[in-house]
């Protein structure tokens, strides 16, 4: 079997890597200097929104796995950007693609891929976080409108989102999973307060919502009144996808492997340790087998296929994964794996001691482990379903 690229593929990636060599004065360590230029540029380049419909802003490519594959290979072996991959790009725009109404297609999908709207996602409550469907947000019909009142809690970025995609109880009296609704909520509405609350990172990364008679057009709900469940489930699905992306899992243990390079203990080469390499080598391992069932996802996509349990193992194994390249990293930095914050020994800005305390809350964020891994045993094995608590 002859497993070499065709004339074509070879020639579209000499294309990824002229474009990344002549821009390499845009980017550093795997960073943009300039965001939102960068992103521009990727979608103009075919590399960022490439198969998102022209007409809504994107690149317009027909899809392609052996393509998509080539441009994630060369942007890790060039260490550059990949550009904005956050809730709303990530996680919303597809979700639109998939359900939104026209003119929310036309009306958001643009402004978000170029990272001129910062969405933040209003699922969890304060008694609602592993049972979502139990949440008590509510959104009284007012003419056109929808009246809300409640709370968020958990809420990424909402200090700084002039948007939210946000789950509201609209039909009280229905059942639990039946009557709610996805609403797309401008931050500025009158009503809206945000608390920042300060995790471990020492960053306000998650904030509180309040609504009080906070005031939204009917024609804001995505994929009709009372479907909220089913189009939250959407959005889940592209959020453990972007939680679990094998892309960043590789660019990330490319980066260990350049810090046990250069860190040294009693002058010897951390990845020469033999201690080290071996815990090294496993994770190398996992993350390439991570990089392939991504290919099996990928192709399920564009075949549009159900992903199975392909799809399922993606985010449980993707944010345990992070979390474990972190914890090598830092311990191969000894006793400067300690420093947080700032300092003129600190490595990578503090980056790693920040990724494994952050890495560990998105183990519990997006859907914890313990319930991944029940979906994965129920709806991707065909166990037995887990009994449930009386009244639960």
């Amino acid at each position: 079997m002859d497993l070499s690229l065709t004339p074509e593929m070879a020639a579209f990636r000499e294309e990824v890597r002229a474009f990344l060599a002549a821009h390499r004065d845009e980017y550093e360590g795997g960073v943009a200097k300039d965001l939102l230029a960068w992103q521009h540029r990727l979608i103009e380049a075919g590399y960022a929104a490439r198969t998102i419909p022209e007409e809504y802003g994107g690149f317009g490519a027909q899809p392609d796995i052996l393509k998509s594959r080539i441009i994630a290979e060369e942007f890790i072996r060039a260490g550059a950007p990949r550009g904005i991959a956050n809730q709303g790009v990530s996680m919303l725009v597809p979700t639109l693609l998939e359900v939104g109404s026209e003119d929310q297609k036309r009306r958001w999908i643009g402004p978000t891929i170029r990272g001129e709207v910062i969405w933040c996602q209003g699922y969890s409550e304060p008694g609602a976080g592993s049972d979502l469907a139990s949440l008590q947000t509510r959104a009284i019909e007012d003419g056109e409108d929808f009246v809300i009142s409640g709370s968020k809690i958990w809420t990424s970025t909402a200090k700084q989102a002039q948007m939210m995609f946000c789950l509201v109880r609209t039909e009280p009296a229905a059942p639990k999973h039946e009557g709610i609704s996805y609403v797309l909520i401008p931050m500025d509405t009158p009503g809206i307060e945000v608390r920042p609350l300060r995790t471990m990172t020492g960053q306000a990364e998650f904030n509180e919502v309040f609504f009080t008679d906070v005031r939204v057009p009917q024609a804001n709900v995505v994929g009709g009144r009372g479907r909220g469940w089913f189009v939250a489930n959407t959005t889940l699905k592209h959020e453990r996808g972007m939680l679990g992306d094998p892309n960043a899992a590789e660019a990330r243990l490319n980066a260990l492997i350049e810090l046990m390079k250069a860190e040294t203990v009693d002058g010897q080469r951390v990845i020469d340790n033999p201690v080290f390499r071996d815990r090294l080598m496993q994770l190398q391992g996992r993350v390439f087998a991570m990089k392939f069932n991504g290919l099996r996802v990928l192709t399920s996509q564009i075949t549009q296929e159900a992903a199975g349990l392909a799809g399922l193992v993606v985010k449980l194994q993707g944010c345990e994964l992070n979390h474990q390249i972190a914890a090598l990293a830092i311990d191969a930095l000894g006793e400067l794996g300690v420093l947080y914050h700032e300092g003129p020994h600190l490595r990578a800005k503090g980056g790693w001691q920040r990724n494994y305390m952050f890495d560990l809350g998105l183990i519990i964020g997006g859907g914890t482990a313990q319930i991944q891994k029940n979906i994965i045993a129920e709806r991707g094995l065909g166990l037995p379903r887990e009994p449930k608590t009386v009244g639960g």
